[in-house]
């Protein structure tokens, strides 16, 4: 086994814990439910100690968040999680009590900005240097590289409220997000579609009219980020994604909202190529983590 790392998918249901070195390396993994702060965290030190003293010691430790969080080291919050409407969570430092439990790096970034890491360094995004990681399910967030390296700014990227144009006559539905109403999450995550339909997103038929409004909404928020950071590829990831009709729709919307915009074969010639499911699947989040561990301790 290489250099033993520790990953934290954090997630608003469960954690998910990790350690090893990659996809390939995987040497122990556990999940629980994502209660209190201190019983969590305590969870996952306990884990990661038992695994310490099965394997040998960890390098760094990794974790990719829910948020919103504070990814900028030198911040009074650094390594927080910040304004999220979690119960008990507002506020809460994950960070510290990892690095006074094991004394060594610790990456903390968005879970969005996580999984792109992880695509970029062994799945879908292997080779490029600027890409866009989505997921849409419960919620709808993204992550992007800028030269391979996770974006920051203010805070971090917030791509699940950037405003999409609504046709209210066509869809009257109202969107469900609590702060913006009709923005990307309120109008297309897996709460909208059963909140508009009636019924949940996974019990809709594949010919079912919610698809194509659907794959309109995805394609207006990848148009704006499209037009906006030029990445050289986008990953598409999350619950709502495991509709296999989605992706065909939307290789074929985003070029035709572009309307030749664009000029590039990636869009014209190639958008199959392009948009795509992630390498990684479902492990993209947890081995983000471990990407964010081995990033912390090179640094």
């Amino acid at each position: 086994m290489s250099t033993l790392y520790g990953g934290i998918e954090a997630g608003g249901t469960k954690f998910i814990c990790a350690v090893g070195a990659g996809p390939d390396e995987l040497a122990a993994e556990a999940r629980f439910p994502t209660t209190t702060p201190a019983e969590t965290l305590a969870a996952a030190i306990d884990f990661f100690r038992q695994q310490q003293a099965r394997l040998g010691p960890l390098a760094a430790i990794g974790v990719g968040s829910f948020g919103p969080v504070d990814p900028r080291p030198g911040s009074p919050s650094y390594g927080h999680i910040t304004s999220t409407p979690k119960p008990g969570w507002h506020n809460a430092d994950i960070v510290r009590p990892l690095k006074q439990a094991f004394g060594v790096p610790v990456g903390f970034d968005t879970d969005v900005n996580a999984a792109a890491l992880a695509e970029w360094r062994w799945g879908a995004a292997q080779g490029l240097s600027n890409i866009v990681y989505i997921t849409i399910g419960t919620g709808i967030g993204g992550g992007a590289l800028v030269d391979g390296r996770p974006m920051h700014g203010m805070i971090h990227p917030e791509m699940g409220h950037i405003l999409l144009p609504h046709d209210l006559a066509a869809d009257p539905f109202p969107g469900n997000c609590p702060y913006h109403g009709d923005c990307f999450e309120g109008l297309a995550n897996g709460p909208a579609l059963a909140r508009r339909w009636g019924q949940p997103a996974e019990t809709l038929p594949a010919d079912h009219p919610a698809w194509p409004l659907e794959a309109h909404y995805i394609s207006l928020g990848l148009v704006i980020l499209i037009c906006t950071l030029s990445p050289e590829r986008v990953v598409l990831g999350g619950g709502v994604m495991a509709q296999p009709q989605l992706f065909p729709l939307i290789q074929a919307e985003v070029p035709r909202v572009l309307n030749g915009y664009v000029q590039s074969p990636w869009i014209t010639e190639r958008a199959a190529e392009y948009i795509v499911p992630p390498g990684l699947g479902g492990r993209a989040g947890v081995l983000g983590a471990l990407a964010l561990a081995r990033a912390a301790a090179e640094a």
